[in-house]
């Protein structure tokens, strides 16, 4: 996401370069959407793809509609005749002939989701995408989707600071046999310790507007960091590939798709990979990032409604 857009600058010639040395260093599960961008995100994966389609599981979503006269606007779709005109598009887009995991991005409330796996089941049995998933759904949505057809993975928030799948929904995705991806692992790069001043994100970058990152919540979450960052020390890693480790460690169906734009983080991040933690470290984690420690709400109010449904 953040190649093409909501963190600042972009560089597709460094992003390109970044993709280059995940496939080297064994990364293979590539994850976009269509809004990305919009569309840029896909065209790029495209690119970074050709000749060697066969080396990756692509993840692409649909489902979330901007205006393009008015790129801050949002809207949610989930209706038949939407899913297959987006998929035919991020077909074209990513210069493939199949999706490997075609997520609904949100759950549209505006019809039952029934209407929409069941437009999505038919991309299956066209061959056009091989499994489906979901991102940011309820338990009961969860059912219901399993009900018309198989469900592959979830994917939602989940980090030392965004614990709330832990409430309800892994143990829906673990009864259902539904994987789990947790997206923001390093809770949108706050995690790593890198950012000390809000006044340091570029303008256009989304954080600006995220509640956890303004006034009193900021300087509240760099205290959960400075508590990560000293048992990063302890355990001789950096707090970004400590959050990492957290993540995997919550089990073998629990994948964190950790974002960066350049090849420096990506291999800071894969070398997370090798930093084992026991119960010890595990029960230290828990005291100093409890369920609900993060100040601020993860999304603005009006973004918040479209999560959980």
């Amino acid at each position: 996401m953040g190649m093409s857009e909501f963190y600042g600058a972009t560089d597709d010639a460094e992003s390109l370069a970044t993709i280059d040395r995940a496939l080297e260093l064994g990364i293979d599960f590539l994850d976009t959407a269509d809004v990305y961008g919009p569309y840029k995100n896909e065209e790029l994966l495209g690119r970074a793809l050709r000749g060697r389609r066969g080396r990756v599981v692509l993840a692409t979503k649909f489902g979330i509609v901007r205006d393009p006269k008015n790129p801050q606007a949002r809207g949610v779709s989930g209706r038949p005749e939407y899913v297959r005109q987006a998929c035919d598009a991020s077909l074209r887009r990513l210069g493939v002939d199949h999706i490997d995991l075609y997520y609904q991005h949100r759950v549209d409330p505006s019809l039952p989701i029934e209407d929409t796996i069941g437009a999505m089941s038919d991309l299956v049995r066209q061959g056009k995408v091989r499994h489906l998933g979901l991102s940011e759904a309820g338990v009961e949505t969860l059912r219901r989707a399993c009900a018309v057809h198989p469900i592959a993975a979830l994917q939602t928030e989940y980090s030392l600071w965004s614990r709330d799948p832990e409430d309800a929904i892994l143990g829906a995705c673990r009864e259902l046999g539904i994987g789990f991806v947790a997206y923001s692992p390093l809770g949108r790069g706050f995690l790593t310790g890198q950012i000390q001043r809000f006044e340091d994100f570029a303008q256009d970058d989304y954080r600006r507007f995220s509640p956890r990152f303004q006034g009193a919540n900021f300087a509240k979450n760099l205290e959960l960091v400075k508590r990560v960052e000293s048992l990063a020390r302890e355990k001789g890693c950096t707090a970004g590939q400590l959050a990492l480790a957290w993540v995997m460690a919550q089990g073998d169906d629990v994948v964190p798709i950790p974002g960066t734009k350049r090849r420096k983080y990506l291999e800071e991040n894969a070398a997370a990979s090798d930093v084992a933690l026991g119960p010890k470290d595990l029960a230290k984690l828990d005291e100093v990032a409890p369920r609900g420690s993060a100040a601020g709400e993860r999304y603005p109010a009006a973004m918040m409604g479209s999560v959980g449904r």
